[in-house]
């Protein structure tokens, strides 16, 4: 086998002003995990929602669960960029995460619902990692969390919208 073929992911020491390298990592492999979660539970809803509210939550989903494919690998790559070593295994990723599994089936007002109590948890545990990056001189992560949250409160407030009837 090529030496190429060899190398083995590692962390690296980074020299960029960034204290608590470690600290601010596992806030982004909670953001990771909660997004990948997050992804599925979309997609799982975006695939089985029913009813008069169909075109509506099928589209909406579609729209937020692009939004976390691409978020995930944004959030993986800073943890990169922090010479650490983003997750590996899907035990991890549900270890981590807030977002929980429903497992009875549910209507399209309740699947929104639920979506939305996910992001809003999901935001708040970004606010707490936009806190742990200011104090820890990291502007990238910080910016990127809040962005995040954004994301997150506003895909609440469009669930929960159409959840009302």
């Amino acid at each position: 086998m090529s030496s190429a073929l060899n190398v083995v992911p590692e962390t690296t020491e980074i020299n960029t002003g960034v204290k608590e390298v470690e600290a601010i990592a596992q806030g982004l492999e909670d953001a990771l995990a909660d997004t990948y979660r997050l992804l599925f539970k979309t997609h799982a809803i975006h695939w089985n929602v029913e009813g008069p509210l169909f075109f509506s939550v099928h589209n909406l989903t579609e729209t937020q669960y692009d939004n976390l494919f691409e978020a995930a690998d944004e959030l993986a790559e800073r943890i990169r960029s922090l010479g650490q070593l983003a997750p590996t295994t899907l035990s991890s990723i549900v270890a981590n995460s807030v977002v929980q599994d429903t497992e009875t089936p549910q209507s399209a007002g309740e699947m929104c619902e639920d979506l939305a109590a996910d992001h809003e948890r999901v935001a708040h545990r970004l606010h707490t990692l936009i806190k742990i990056a200011d104090e820890h001189s990291d502007p990238v992560t910080e910016d990127m969390a809040t962005e995040r949250a954004a994301f997150h409160e506003k895909a609440a407030w469009m669930l929960r919208s159409i959840a009302k009837s």
